[in-house]
């Protein structure tokens, strides 16, 4: 069985995406969501190109992609860092509670921090418990509530 520690944090590259387009179903399907592909397609474009504020890596386990978290960085009003926004975290059903989760966010700080962003920050389902156990202990909470409002 793997362990957190033969676990690699990785970049995504353009010979990924038959890795990476597993894990984004599933992660999909883990919230109930069905993407369109094409938004997928432009997805996977927006995230190779050096040019867009959005990245991402994936956890590889050997040849074995077990993991993706997908960030954006955009400018804040109240600081003069940019702050960067974790906006898909991920990891294989057969692979949680290894640590993989917490070393694809410790990524996303390291990023962060090279950077120059001032704060790392994202949201979770409020029924999403197992990952918020893990949350508390690299982060913490806010306090703010998300409200939205659909446009399309």
């Amino acid at each position: 069985m793997t362990t957190g520690t033969d676990i690699s944090i990785r970049p995504l590259q353009r010979e990924d995406h038959s890795a990476w387009l597993p894990l984004w179903r599933g992660y999909q399907a883990f919230y109930q969501v069905d993407i369109p592909a094409d938004v997928s397609d432009l997805t996977w474009a927006r995230l190779l190109d050096p040019a867009e504020p959005v990245s991402g890596a994936l956890a590889w386990d050997g040849s074995v992609a077990v993991g993706l978290v997908h960030h954006i960085r955009h400018r804040s009003t109240w600081t003069s860092g940019n702050y960067c926004y974790l906006q898909d975290l991920f990891v294989a059903s057969a692979t949680r509670g290894q640590g993989i989760g917490r070393k694809l966010i410790e990524h996303v700080y390291a990023a962060a921090a090279r950077d120059g962003c001032a704060r790392v920050y994202w949201l979770t389902h409020e029924t999403n418990a197992p990952a918020m156990r893990l949350y508390d202990n690299v982060a913490e909470r806010s306090g703010f509530i998300q409200y939205r409002h659909r446009l399309d």
